[in-house]
């Protein structure tokens, strides 16, 4: 049986879309083994604009069937909740978001912006998520939303999304694979381990041999804001490009499948007290913290020590 999905692009850079573009195996494979038949994308459709209104005016009357809506980028509000702002077809998009969230068997917010609201949330054009702004619930479709296969929208955060995540989460909708999800609404499958989890730093990490500059090869959660133990994601699980991460080149991590991300503090640079972090690891108490890192930073092995760096 056939799946039919329409892309909805909000207020976005577009960056999720070019991700999915990168899936193995390529999209329109990857449509094909599924049985997923592509109604619209921006990106990879060629109706005409007549054509593609008269699309969305049959889905919102029940004409069309819709399976799967994935909806790219913020819901745009304003100015003043008009979502002028963003418009489709002469009406705010955030509009159609609402009519074809309500007639799709199963909605993902597709990227932070999606899930969380992004960079917009905190602006004048009044951007939010689906179903939460950045960590509080309710979000443009409120808490109490389902779509017609009785589910909440589910979050894919990141910036961009990695596309095994979408392709995964496909799969698992369209062949009846059930989904269990966190307090965000994020698939457990992705986003029950922490980016720290796979890092290939983890033992520079564990006696606090720290980066104080780019180059090095230590940790860089201590003075250079590496999110890694404070965030969950995949990226360590599912390499980009099967081969590579942000930390596992020396860059840190910006924690950007958090709700509040981006951040309204520096990115290259961790808030501490005294050399202590303010952010610590999920479940690790300070105490515990300071007492644990002065005596792993005594024992650290001589080799670990002896780094050179990496330029």
């Amino acid at each position: 049986m056939t799946a039919t999905l329409y892309w909805l692009q909000g207020g976005g850079c577009g960056g999720d879309t070019h991700s999915f573009l990168n899936v193995d195996p390529p999209v329109v494979d990857l449509f094909q083994t599924l049985k997923v038949e592509l109604l619209w994308h921006p990106a990879l459709s060629n109706a005409s604009p007549k054509t593609h209104h008269a699309l969305l005016e049959a889905i919102v009357n029940q004409e069309q069937a819709l399976d799967v809506l994935c909806v790219e980028g913020a819901v745009i509000r304003g100015p003043g909740g008009t979502g002028m702002y963003d418009q489709m077809f002469e009406k705010p998009k955030k509009d159609w978001a609402s009519a074809l969230a309500r007639r799709a068997r199963f909605v993902l917010a597709v990227g932070t912006c999606a899930s969380f609201g992004g960079i917009g949330a905190q602006g004048e054009i009044e951007a939010t998520g689906l179903q939460f702004t950045r960590e509080k619930a309710g979000g443009f479709l409120g808490s109490s939303f389902r779509s017609q296969a009785g589910l909440p929208a589910l979050n894919l955060p990141g910036c961009p999304l990695h596309p095994e995540v979408l392709s995964g989460a496909l799969s698992a909708l369209v062949s009846g694979v059930s989904l269990p999800l966190d307090e965000f609404q994020r698939p457990l499958e992705w986003y029950n381990l922490m980016v720290h989890q796979g890092c290939t730093r983890n033992e520079y990490h564990e006696y606090r041999v720290e980066d104080r500059s780019f180059g090095e090869r230590g940790c860089l959660f201590f003075h250079l804001g590496c999110n890694g133990p404070l965030v969950n994601g995949p990226c360590n699980k599912l390499l980009w490009n099967n081969r590579s991460s942000k930390t596992r080149v020396g860059v840190p991590c910006v924690g950007c499948t958090r709700p509040d991300f981006p951040q309204d503090y520096p990115f290259f640079e961790t808030r501490n007290i005294e050399g202590i972090p303010l952010e610590l690891p999920n479940g690790v108490s300070r105490p515990h913290y300071m007492a644990y890192k002065g005596m792993a930073a005594a024992a650290a092995p001589q080799r670990l020590k002896e780094r050179t760096t990496l330029v």
